[in-house]
């Protein structure tokens, strides 16, 4: 089962670390321009090279749909390549998919993402559950023929979150009313690994979203968004893993892919670097047995 392949790929590197590859031309270092006519080739490029160089290093890679869109005409071929890539380097592969604002939109997206056939080569789909359980449903018929996990933005990562998923929903916050829906539905998908196969995503910037999360839904693996925000740590983070180090994954983009500009010299070497470092910030407060 794909949730088992990603816990158990942490378990086996000791290393709770998905990388974010958001394409945006000022990711890329200089040099992959010298032969490349458009920024879509330019990153396809760059990412090739750091999904190569990463293997061995850490479970899981994570790519916005949205983001390569932006790119052109071109961005959702090169996207497709990098899934390809990445399915073939033995990554646990995530996908951030396309905004859903109708229940069409959900019902088309299943169709195209989930699909055994499906020219989108993911593990995991994230989505978008605000429009209600008409977002989550149609994923649901799918997801019993095939090996491919969904995951719930919950409680996102970004500064301004709390202005609508903190807000009282009745007795509930937003955002636990999303996870109500979501784990109430995912308890038929609970596979080896001991979680659900539909997860949820929280943010790191929010430590008491995280430490509800955990304790409240026990079989529920978190993706932790944004751990390379401004004010984040590890602390916060480390909230997301129960006692054995299990049950979630830490998500980080322009912090590996950017971090030649920080650090100076080769690319892949700092972003090795990078990797390691916060690999030993997470692990000074949670063990993975």
């Amino acid at each position: 089962m794909a949730m088992n392949k990603l816990q158990n790929g942490i378990r086996k590197l000791k290393n709770p670390l998905t990388v974010v590859f958001t394409a945006d031309r000022m990711s890329v270092p200089p040099h992959y321009f010298e032969n490349a006519e458009t920024t879509a080739q330019a990153f396809c490029a760059y990412s090739k090279d750091l999904l190569t160089a990463l293997k061995g290093l850490v479970p899981a890679v994570r790519f916005g749909l949205g983001s390569f869109v932006m790119l052109g005409a071109e961005g959702p071929g090169v996207l497709a390549q990098l899934l390809d890539f990445a399915k073939k380097q033995e990554f646990y592969v995530l996908l951030d998919g396309p905004e859903l604002l109708s229940s069409q939109d959900a019902i088309l997206t299943a169709e195209a993402f989930m699909a055994e056939e499906s020219v989108w080569h993911c593990d995991g789909l994230v989505i978008s559950p605000y429009i209600g359980s008409d977002g989550i449903k149609p994923f649901l018929e799918k997801m019993k023929d095939n090996d491919k996990d969904l995951f719930v933005a919950m409680r996102t990562g970004n500064r301004s979150a709390s202005e609508i998923q903190d807000l009282m929903a009745g007795s509930r916050l937003v955002y636990t009313a999303v996870a109500d829906s979501a784990y109430r539905l995912g308890e038929t998908f609970i596979d080896r690994s001991g979680f659900s196969r539909i997860g949820g995503m929280g943010g790191a910037c929010s430590a008491d979203s995280l430490r509800n999360l955990r304790s409240k839904y026990p079989k529920l693996f978190l993706l932790v968004d944004g751990f390379d925000y401004t004010g984040t740590n590890a602390k916060n983070a480390s909230l997301a893993f129960d006692k054995l180090g299990h049950g979630a994954a830490v998500c980080a983009g322009t912090g590996v892919l950017c971090a030649w500009k920080e650090l100076g010299g080769d690319p892949m070497e700092t972003a090795i670097s990078e990797i390691e470092r916060m690999k030993k910030n997470l692990t000074r407060y949670i063990t993975v047995l």
